[in-house]
């Protein structure tokens, strides 16, 4: 089971604007944020990861998790006492801590109608080069979940 497409993308929205301000909700955080829940836990249908510690929509591992929320802890401090664990069943808790995973990244976000370009934009910085992901495989699961 994953999650309703339109219902998902709503919510992203919803909680990019509300707790991080509307500039960081563009349509091209927006897809990349799809995109990367389509490929990280399918689309939500894996809470925790099979063989590893990452967990939530999208698939964050605890280390990535601590280092994000040391980052901006100055400018979200009602985040102090949220733990990895929390990702798990707090939905925007794992939309604003994915966001703010690529809000790190100097280089602009590809264009929201580019899958192939936000495909090798997640590669690079969200599952890095030396990831088993594979830009096929997020492009795939975005056709799959995303683009029904």
């Amino acid at each position: 089971m994953s999650f309703d497409k339109e219902q998902f993308e709503n919510l992203i929205r919803r909680v990019l604007v509300a707790e991080l301000g509307e500039e960081f909700c563009t349509d091209a955080a927006v897809q990349l944020l799809l995109g990367t829940a389509a490929q990280e836990s399918h689309f939500g249908t894996y809470l925790k990861q099979v063989r590893g510690p990452a967990i939530g929509a999208f698939q964050m591992e605890p280390t990535t998790f601590d280092w994000i929320k040391e980052k901006y802890m100055d400018r979200l401090p009602h985040f102090k006492n949220v733990d990895v664990e929390d990702l798990e069943w707090d939905l925007a808790l794992s939309i604003i801590f994915a966001r703010l995973r690529y809000c790190v990244i100097p280089a602009a976000l590809p264009p929201a109608n580019d899958i192939y370009a936000l495909a090798a934009y997640w590669k690079q910085y969200y599952n890095t080069p030396a990831g088993a992901g594979k830009v096929e495989e997020f492009v795939g699961n975005y056709k799959r979940f995303v683009e029904p």
